[in-house]
């Protein structure tokens, strides 16, 4: 029987195997959140229910539905939404028959359905199709400004991030097609900064990875995922690298060789956005509303 991290890798995978990577299609308005709790879905949860592309932001559960006084219509297909388990602490003898504490903490998902999947609810609350939200260039550069401890800024001729020195090279503005570009490039690069032991640290970032490790594709990974939800949050489409062929199969090929691999960077990820807007890390558990 699969585990949580094959049953979400393999989700992704059938999307990246029809053309689409679904951290290249963030939300149109606001991040995806739990109708009855109003909080926002976190780590991984946001570019699954973002890619199933509903308009609505709210989703809730079978029972939930319930509650409120509406139902799921007939036929209509669940999304899933993952959470951590955290057990008991309890106090077990390691190799050396010396006590240690241990609190176990496991992967598990519930199904949840996006208002537009339900009757008797969304009208009776007032909350109509979400409207694409207007991209605001000003809170683009608002997201570059308020970072705390941010990078040094260089100009040059290509975007990269350099370890040894702290310090984000980028482009002039002007040579960027838009302004979606540049600033989706520009978060791309803060993101990988976020990986310096002087903020949230990240195991690697601070050697130089050969092109194509699994050290490297992780990094990538998470600071394309970083890239999509700022750009979400600000109505920006994310335009560093497009939906090739090549890139989709290399995506297939590293998370089939590590179905941990996705639930991780989009873990780090989470991080490095909380970081980079400056917002208190809270947990990710959503386990209030399974």
């Amino acid at each position: 029987m699969p585990n949580v991290y094959e049953i979400v890798t393999e989700q992704v995978i059938k999307q990246l195997e029809s053309g689409v990577a679904p951290w290249r299609k963030p939300w149109r308005c606001e991040p995806p959140a739990n109708l009855v709790s109003g909080k926002e879905y976190r780590g991984i949860n946001p570019f699954l229910l973002a890619s199933q592309g509903y308009g609505s932001r709210f989703w809730l559960s079978f029972n939930q539905a319930k509650k409120l006084g509406g139902h799921v219509r007939k036929g209509e297909k669940s999304s899933l939404v993952t959470f951590w388990n955290i057990g008991e602490e309890k106090i077990i003898k390691n190799a050396e028959g010396k006590d240690r504490k241990s609190k176990p903490i496991l992967l598990r998902y519930y199904s949840v359905f996006n208002i537009e999947q339900t009757e008797g609810i969304a009208d009776k609350l007032g909350l109509g199709n979400a409207s694409p939200r207007v991209p605001n260039i000003e809170q683009c550069e608002a997201i570059v400004s308020g970072m705390p401890n941010a990078p040094r800024m260089e100009q040059d001729g290509r975007a990269w991030y350099r370890p040894s020195t702290d310090s984000v090279g980028m482009p002039s503005k002007s040579l960027f097609g838009t302004a979606e570009e540049y600033y989706s490039t520009l978060y791309h690069e803060l993101t990988h900064s976020t990986g310096h032991a002087s903020r949230v640290g990240r195991e690697g970032i601070e050697q130089l990875n050969t092109f194509g490790s699994e050290s490297y594709s992780k990094e990538e990974l998470i600071a394309e995922m970083v890239a999509a939800f700022l750009c979400g949050c600000v109505g920006i489409a994310p335009a560093t690298i497009q939906n090739s062929a090549s890139y989709l199969q290399h995506w297939i090929t590293r998370l089939r060789g590590d179905s941990k691999l996705l639930v991780s960077a989009a873990s780090a990820a989470q991080k490095a956005a909380d970081y980079i807007r400056g917002t208190s890390a809270h947990s990710n558990t959503e386990s209030e509303v399974a």
